[in-house]
C-alpha cells in the first residue's frame, strides 16, 4: 500500500499553527502571510491567516481570507470555525445583515453547533434586531443548561421569549 507525500505546504503549516502557544502571534501571521503567498489556492493556509488576523483585532483584514478559505473549500470541522469567524468578523467591520445571513447558514449547515446560536445573537443585536437576539439566547440557553432553576421557569421563559 503506497502512501501520497504530504503536500509541500503542509509541513510549513503545520510547524507554524502548532507555534502558536508561543504567544508570538503577530510573527506567525507574517509567515502566515509568506506561505499564503507561495501557495494562494490553499483554503487551510488561507483560514489559518483569517483567524491569526482575526485574532489580532484586525476583522477587515481578516475577511477576504475567510472569504477564499470558504470559496476554496475546508473539511467541515475547519468550514464551521471559518464560517463563525468571517460571520463575527463581518459584523465587526458593519456588514450585520450580511452577517445574519451567513451565520443562519452556518447554522443550518451545522445545527449541533450551537456556538452558531451565540454568535447570530450577537449579529441579530448588530443588524438591529434585538428582540430576536434576545429570543435565540433565551431559547439556547433553555435547551442548552441543566441548571434546575432555568428548567423550573422554562415554559414561562418560553412564552415571554416568544412575546419579545
Amino acid at each position: 500500500m503506497s502512501t501520497d507525500p504530504l503536500p509541500a505546504w503542509k509541513a510549513e503549516l503545520d510547524a507554524i499553527v502548532g507555534s502558536r502557544h508561543g504567544g508570538q502571534i503577530a510573527t506567525l501571521a507574517r509567515r502566515l502571510v509568506d506561505l499564503d503567498h507561495r501557495f494562494p489556492n490553499i483554503a487551510e493556509i488561507a483560514y489559518q491567516l483569517a483567524w491569526t488576523l482575526d485574532n489580532l483585532g484586525k476583522p477587515a483584514d481578516a475577511v477576504p481570507h475567510y472569504e477564499r478559505a470558504v470559496a476554496l473549500g475546508l473539511p467541515p470541522n475547519e468550514l464551521s470555525g471559518a464560517l463563525i469567524g468571517l460571520g463575527n468578523c463581518l459584523r465587526l467591520t458593519g456588514a450585520a445583515p450580511r452577517a445574519v445571513e451567513l451565520l443562519e447558514s452556518g447554522k443550518r449547515q451545522f445545527p449541533d453547533h450551537r456556538e452558531f446560536d451565540l454568535f447570530l445573537s450577537l449579529a441579530l443585536h448588530d443588524a438591529g434586531r434585538s428582540a430576536d437576539a434576545v429570543r435565540l439566547l433565551i431559547e439556547t440557553v433553555l435547551e442548552t443548561t441543566e441548571d434546575p432553576g432555568l428548567a423550573a421557569y422554562q415554559r414561562s421563559l418560553r412564552f415571554h421569549a416568544g412575546k419579545l
